[in-house]
C-alpha cells in the first residue's frame, strides 16, 4: 500500500430530528409518543427512580458526609492504671513501651472505673471524669499539645500582601 492509495475514513452524518418523515426521524424525533421524556427540559436526573423510596434515604448509614479533620484516638480508661505503682509518670511514650499503645495514635483518657493511687499523667486528651479522678488521689493531669499533620485548608497563604484602599 502506497501514501496515494490510502482512503479518509467514511464520516457517519448526524442524525438530523425532526425534518420530516421521509428522513426516518420525523413526527417525534425518536422521542415516541408524549410523556415526560417527550417533552422539553424533560430530562430525569440518574438518580430518579421513578417515585419509589430512592436509594439515599433506604441506605441511612450511607447519608450525611465524613469529617476529613477527624482526630482519632487511642482511649485509655483510669482503670487500666489500677495495676501501676504509686507515683509512676504515665506518658505516651511510657504507654508504648508497656505495650499499651500499639497505634501511635495521640492519647486520651477517660473516666471509667476506679483510681486508687496518685499518678502522674501526661496525654493529649482527658474527660471531665478522668481528670477529676486523677486529680482527687493527689495526682496530675497533664494535656500534652498534639499538632496533626495535614495539607492547609486554605492551600497555604495568601501570596499577595493585603494592601490598604
Amino acid at each position: 500500500m502506497r501514501m496515494d492509495q490510502l482512503q479518509a475514513p467514511p464520516r457517519k452524518a448526524r442524525k438530523r430530528v425532526g425534518r420530516g418523515n421521509a428522513s426516518g426521524h420525523g413526527t417525534y424525533s425518536g422521542k415516541g409518543i408524549k410523556g415526560q421524556k417527550a417533552r422539553s427540559g424533560g430530562s430525569l436526573p440518574p438518580r430518579f427512580e421513578g417515585g419509589q423510596l430512592p436509594l439515599v434515604k433506604r441506605l441511612p448509614e450511607k447519608r450525611g458526609f465524613t469529617n476529613k479533620w477527624r482526630i482519632e484516638y487511642e482511649v485509655f480508661n483510669v482503670e487500666d492504671f489500677a495495676e501501676l505503682a504509686e507515683g509512676t509518670e504515665i506518658t505516651p511514650e511510657r504507654l508504648q513501651e508497656l505495650g499499651l499503645a500499639k497505634r501511635g495514635l495521640p492519647i486520651k483518657i477517660l473516666g471509667n472505673g476506679e483510681l486508687g493511687k496518685r499518678l502522674i499523667v501526661r496525654a493529649h486528651k482527658f474527660s471531665a471524669a478522668a481528670k477529676a479522678k486523677i486529680e482527687a488521689n493527689g495526682g496530675v493531669a497533664e494535656e500534652l499539645p498534639y499538632q496533626r499533620e495535614r495539607s492547609s485548608r486554605s492551600r497555604g497563604a495568601n501570596p499577595r500582601p493585603k494592601t490598604p484602599r
